[in-house]
């Protein structure tokens, strides 16, 4: 059984039982109500407040980093994905060829290497 709400399902209680603190624990039952909680969901963290992303004032500060995948693979390491990478100071775009299949690791080191280390 699913309650459509603690009121209803209070006001439905009342009409053919009573219990000393049946309120109290019927509230208690409710919050704890596996089907409940499932099916109305209202955990988890609350929205809050856009925070204004300060502007950077150094180049390669900030960066904005995205992929393109599903390319056509080219090269003779047969590349198949580019990591774009966009300097939030400069609007400078870097684009450097990369595999689908690339993992963390190889996407650090490929911004380290031709990012970081150029600076």
């Amino acid at each position: 059984m699913v309650h459509r709400s603690e009121d209803r399902t209070k006001e439905r209680v009342a009409r053919t039982a009573w219990w000393p603190k049946w309120e109290q624990e019927l509230s208690e039952y409710i919050s704890t109500c596996e089907k409940c909680q499932k099916a109305n969901r209202k955990h988890g963290k609350k929205y809050e407040l856009l925070q204004h992303i300060l502007e950077p004032k150094h180049l390669w500060e900030t960066s904005n980093m995205d992929w393109v995948t599903r390319l056509v693979p080219g090269g003779k390491e047969k590349f198949n994905a580019c990591l774009i990478i966009v300097d939030r100071f400069s609007k400078i775009m870097r684009c450097l060829p990369c595999h689908k299949e690339d993992t963390a690791m190889d996407t650090a080191l490929l911004f380290w290497n031709n990012i970081i280390s150029t600076c």
